[in-house]
Formats: C-alpha cells, sequence, structure tokens
C-alpha cells in the first residue's frame, strides 16, 4: 500500500508539472529579439496576453488544443451549434472558422461575432430588426422609441461549459453509482469508495448534522453532497490542459446559489420566517418595536437575497482569479524573453497550480458549510431557537 501511495504521488507531481507546461503552448508566437523590439511591438505581445486569458475565462464554441499564431492556425475541434431559426438548424462551430467565416444553412447566413451568434447576409453583415420601446423622456413623461437590434436565432449549442457539466455529472454518477453497487453487497468500501467515502462521511457529520441538527439533516444531505463534489469535480476539470472555467461563469454560480435559496425558503419554518419578521419577539410591546421594525425588518428581508449573492460571488470570483493569474504568470515567459525570467514565471506558475487544487477543494467546502448553515436556520424550531 506504502508503495502504491508513492506512485500516486509521483503520477500527481507529473500531472502537477504537465499542467503548469502545457498553457505555454498556447502563447505560441513568432520569436522577439529582446535588444531590436520596440515599444509598439511589446505592446501588441500584451495586448495579444490579455486578449488570450479573455478568451480563455469565457466560454466557447471550440476546443483549441494548439494555436499556431505564425500560420494564424488552430488545432482543435468545434462543437455542436444548434439554433432555431424558423426551424432548427445545426451544424459545427468549426464553420465559423474562429470568427473569420460564416455558417451557411440552406439560404440562411450566421455570424460569430465576439462569441455571440447573429443572423447575417450573404457579405458577413449582421442583421437587425426595428423594436419599439417605451422609454422617459426628459419631461419624465412615457414615449415609445423605435429601436435597431440585432437579430439572433435562439441558442440551444453545445459549448465548452455544457461539455464540462456533462463530463462532472458522468463522472459523479459512474463514481456513486458504483460505490452504492458495492454497498449492496458489503459495507466495506472497496475500490474508489476508500477514498470518497471518508469525505461523505465528513460532510455528513461535521457539516449537515452540526449546522442543520440531528432531526432535519437527512433532508438538505443528498443536496450538499452534490453540490460539493459537481463544484470540486468541476474546479478540478478547469485546471486541466482543456482550457474549461465552469464556476468561472456567473452563470453556473447563479443556478447553484438558487438551488441554495430556493431550498432555504421554501422550507423554512414558522420559527425562520418570524425572527425575519418580528426579529425582537415578545420583547417588547409593538408600538414601541415599531420604530425599530421599520429599519430591522427590511435589513433582515434583503438578508434572503445577499446570503446566496455571496454564495455566488464568491465562487465565481476565486475562480476567476485564479485562472487570470496562473494565465498572467505564464504570459510573464514571454514578456521577459529570457531564461531567467521565463525560469521564475514558470516555477511561480507550478507554485500557484499547486495552490489552485487546494482552492478548488477550499471553495467546495465553503460552499457547502455556507448553504449547510442557511438550511440550519431555516429549519430551526421554536424551542431550538429559544435555547440558542
Amino acid at each position: 500500500e506504502f508503495k502504491k501511495m508513492m506512485m500516486l504521488l509521483k503520477i500527481s507531481k507529473l500531472y502537477l508539472l504537465i499542467i503548469a507546461f502545457i498553457p505555454t503552448f498556447y502563447f505560441a508566437s513568432e520569436e522577439h529579439n529582446a535588444h531590436a523590439e520596440t515599444s509598439h511591438e511589446s505592446k501588441d505581445l500584451k495586448t495579444h496576453i490579455k486578449d488570450f486569458i479573455s478568451h480563455h475565462i469565457q466560454d466557447s464554441y471550440y476546443f483549441d488544443l494548439i494555436a499556431d499564431e505564425k500560420e494564424d492556425k488552430h488545432y482543435g475541434f468545434g462543437l455542436p451549434v444548434i439554433l432555431w431559426d424558423n426551424g432548427l438548424k445545426m451544424f459545427n462551430a468549426s464553420c465559423f472558422s474562429h470568427e473569420k467565416s460564416l455558417a451557411v444553412v440552406g439560404d440562411n447566413h450566421y455570424r460569430l461575432y465576439h462569441n455571440k451568434i447573429y443572423k447575417a447576409d450573404a457579405n458577413g453583415t449582421i442583421l437587425t430588426k426595428k423594436i419599439t420601446v417605451s422609454e422617459k423622456d426628459k419631461s419624465g413623461k412615457e414615449v415609445s422609441v423605435q429601436k435597431e437590434v440585432e437579430v439572433k436565432p435562439l441558442n440551444f449549442s453545445i459549448t465548452k461549459n455544457v461539455i464540462a457539466i456533462l463530463i462532472t455529472s458522468l463522472l459523479m454518477f459512474l463514481i456513486f453509482g458504483s460505490m452504492a453497487k458495492n454497498y449492496k453487497k458489503s459495507l466495506v468500501p472497496t475500490g474508489i469508495g476508500r477514498i470518497f467515502e471518508p469525505i461523505v462521511i465528513y460532510i455528513r457529520d461535521e457539516i449537515a448534522r452540526p449546522n442543520i441538527g440531528e432531526k432535519k439533516y437527512k433532508r438538505y444531505l443528498p443536496f450538499l453532497l452534490t453540490v460539493f463534489f459537481f463544484i470540486w469535480f468541476a474546479n478540478l476539470l478547469g485546471l486541466t490542459p482543456l482550457g474549461i472555467n465552469l464556476t468561472g461563469n456567473i452563470a453556473i454560480t447563479f443556478t447553484l446559489a438558487l438551488f441554495t435559496f430556493l431550498l432555504t425558503n421554501f422550507t423554512g419554518t414558522k420559527t425562520y420566517w418570524k425572527h425575519l419578521l418580528d426579529p425582537l419577539g415578545d420583547t417588547m410591546p409593538w408600538i414601541a418595536k415599531i420604530p425599530i421594525y421599520i429599519l430591522l425588518v427590511p435589513i433582515e428581508l434583503l438578508g434572503i437575497i445577499i446570503k446566496p449573492f455571496s454564495l455566488m460571488l464568491r465562487l465565481y470570483a476565486n475562480m476567476t482569479a485564479g485562472h487570470v493569474v496562473v494565465m498572467s504568470i505564464i504570459g510573464f515567459i514571454y514578456i521577459f524573453n529570457n531564461i531567467g525570467g521565463g525560469l521564475f514565471a514558470f516555477c511561480l506558475s507550478f507554485f500557484i497550480m499547486m495552490i489552485e487544487f487546494f482552492v478548488a477543494l477550499l471553495q467546495a467546502y465553503i460552499f457547502t458549510m455556507l448553504s449547510s448553515m442557511y438550511f440550519g436556520f431555516a429549519a430551526e424550531e421554536h424551542h431550538e431557537h429559544e435555547h440558542a
């Protein structure tokens, strides 16, 4: 067993080294002479790095494995594009040639511009249509104004983030499906269950039970386990060379926080809502409480939205910042353009990548812990509130 653990440790170190090194290929560009480089060329390189980082943290219709900037070629594959435009339209994103070409489907032309798909004419000009909207003029009176907006078909395309969701869900299904089958035969975990059973027990005994309570923790435990492993696996997937930034997408973190919000408020007890609407209880007469409640109750109700909003923003900001920092440090290799600076940037990016593995787990833990605390407030009974 010790030899196996040492082998896994060596493999993990090699994996970290590969992950830290592979993204440098994405900055493949023509070599610059440090002595002959002008300030304009330096500015172009920095702009190129900024654009690449911006592209990396966004969702995309492509999986670019290698980019050859000299020949302006990208090696990878496009994902399925599914549109509804007076009928179902399906084609591969490679038709766009990274926003250089139009996708022609029958008599329709589509253009990919700033990672959004628009309807265009044969020359590539984005089509527009006039719509009527209501606006207020300078006097405050509502008037009808016509505006031109771009024509965009309904988009149901498979993007990198969708692929990441499917991969993460499939991993969870396979891992915990196999664990469930094993428990039918024996309560002793085998295989991969030896790794994940202690984590499940920890979430149950150290997060769910203390924060929610012995009576009701089982109601929320399935969600807590699901959201923990989903965020953890998605964060780890974002550290691979595939260039996926799933939890760095505000729509993903918003959806996760929305589930916490809905579960908290739709399962809240009378004590929970009474605490929000009547936080002082019977400590003083209603007449004396009215001036206090004018300020206190709106703050308590605002907290219902602030709590899930903080969940959403924390996960999004931390994971996005991690990707930006790593890619920025790797970009220093090409800015320094010498062995000393390049080696320093590479070692620093390798160190940050190791920290990111810890952050991936930490963010999943924080989201799960805070969600369990909110569930604990919602599930609190009157006698428990009095005891607290």
